[in-house]
């Protein structure tokens, strides 16, 4: 499972997505979500996963400290993963040095949308949000997912001054 190779220009934008956003979209059904399953679900765009993102998905579902009140939220992440993740193997290479997440558990995410020429990495870390400006540098949208544009994976303003404060 090497990372795709580029897309052209009929092929859906990928995008890679952080195991918050993951979990806003399946398990609390966010409505901020509403705009990345739909881009999912109908093809307009690609998530990319990879195996130590998944295992991190598991590891918060195992723990069980997501609460009561979404009964079937373990199910519908399984299910939505198994549906529409495309597994893809790590980042063979690391990050330019500028690209260095302050939170090294972050630092799959980066490494991942950048071997696999995402269009953009959908976070609500603050520690990847810092590296939105960079990021633009080398065709990368790190954005949240409540300023994602689906269409084309750019964000609606810039926030890379947010992400710091």
């Amino acid at each position: 499972m090497a990372p795709p190779p580029a897309s052209s220009a009929g092929d859906p934008a990928r995008v890679v997505l952080d195991t918050n956003v993951v979990l806003d979209w399946l398990y609390f059904a966010d409505p901020r979500c509403t705009a990345l399953g739909d881009a999912v679900a109908a093809g307009r765009v690609r998530w990319i996963a990879s195996a130590a993102m998944l295992d991190e998905i598991e590891h918060v579902l195992a723990r069980g400290r997501l609460g009561t009140r979404w009964p079937d939220g373990p199910a519908s992440v399984r299910d939505g993963w198994r549906r529409w993740a495309t597994m893809v193997d790590e980042a063979p290479t690391a990050a330019p040095f500028d690209m260095r997440c302050t939170d090294p558990d972050d630092q799959k995410f980066i490494d991942l949308a950048l071997a696999a020429r995402a269009a953009a990495l959908l976070s609500a870390d603050r520690a990847v949000l810092r590296l939105a400006r960079r990021a633009r540098a080398c065709g990368l949208a790190i954005t949240t997912v409540s300023r994602w544009q689906p269409a084309g994976a750019e964000e609606r303003r810039d926030i890379s001054s947010e992400a710091t404060r």
